[in-house]
């Protein structure tokens, strides 16, 4: 499958996935659309493009790499440290239990780009719904998220699990439906997604490592740090973005995008 070209493919993968892993668009569905359009959709592929989300995870820790070292160094004696990571694992476990226990059927059956459109389409509605109805949020920090809020936005992580759905666009709404602000939802967004990309990505290599050989070393490089960098440009601009404006607009392309696919495929 890495044939010549192999690089610039895994250039391209990792700039779709660092560009749309942290917007209400769907990095997954994204990768997708662009593994079948490149021929890098079979089995190795798809391990491929999990894998590279670790870049944009890794993004995020560096943007909040402050934080992140104060929650380590934390961990042990500070209590506020350790009720918030544990809000964190109260969010992530709803979607890695089941991502464990459908995540082969899912993959067997909605990684396409019928049902990736279809999902692009229906998220949308979703998205000018919540916009419709909200009215603001008073959970100004992050820091200041119950637990019962992070169970909430993990239950809507789970929709995530479709491609199509958008990991980033279940969790942000997810939160400001529950009480958030914008930013709020936004930077729990992030944080939750540290431990999901973790294990996704580390639970698809360990299971798809015998299809890599050492060959593929400069392609997962490539994808992951060009995934780092332009994850890192999304994740800042996102944080400007929503300071003023609402979701609607990646709603719209949601629609626009659903569309041509599913005009296409006609």
């Amino acid at each position: 499958m890495f044939e010549l070209g192999a690089l610039l493919k895994a250039a391209i993968l990792g700039i779709v996935e660092g560009l749309t892993e942290f917007l209400p668009i769907s990095s997954t569905g994204h990768l997708i659309l662009a593994g079948e359009l490149l021929d890098f959709n079979d089995e190795k592929g798809k391990a491929f493009l999990i894998v590279i989300q670790t870049g944009a995870m890794l993004a995020v820790m560096w943007h909040y790499r402050a934080r992140f070292i104060e929650l380590a160094v934390g961990l042990v004696t500070k209590r506020e440290a350790q009720l918030f990571i544990a809000k964190l694992f109260v969010a992530f476990l709803p979607a890695a239990v089941v991502g464990l226990l459908f995540g082969g059927l899912i993959k067997d059956h909605l990684f396409g780009s019928i049902p990736v459109a279809i999902a692009l389409i229906v998220g949308a509605f979703v998205i000018l719904w919540v916009e419709r109805i909200y009215k603001g949020g008073k959970v100004q920090t992050v820091d200041e998220v119950s637990f019962r809020e992070a169970l909430m936005i993990g239950l809507a992580q789970c929709f995530s699990l479709i491609p199509g759905v958008s990991r980033a666009g279940a969790t942000i709404l997810g939160g400001m439906l529950t009480g958030l602000t914008r930013k709020a939802a936004t930077e729990f967004s992030f944080f939750l997604a540290v431990p999901t990309l973790i294990a996704a990505g580390g639970y698809d290599f360990l299971k798809h490592r015998d299809a890599f050989t050492a060959d593929d070393a400069g392609i997962l490089a490539v994808g992951m740090i060009v995934s780092f960098i332009s994850a890192l440009i999304c994740v800042r601009w996102l944080l400007r973005f929503v300071a003023g404006h609402s979701l609607s607009v990646f709603a719209w392309y949601r629609i626009a995008l659903g569309a041509i696919i599913l005009a296409v495929m006609w």
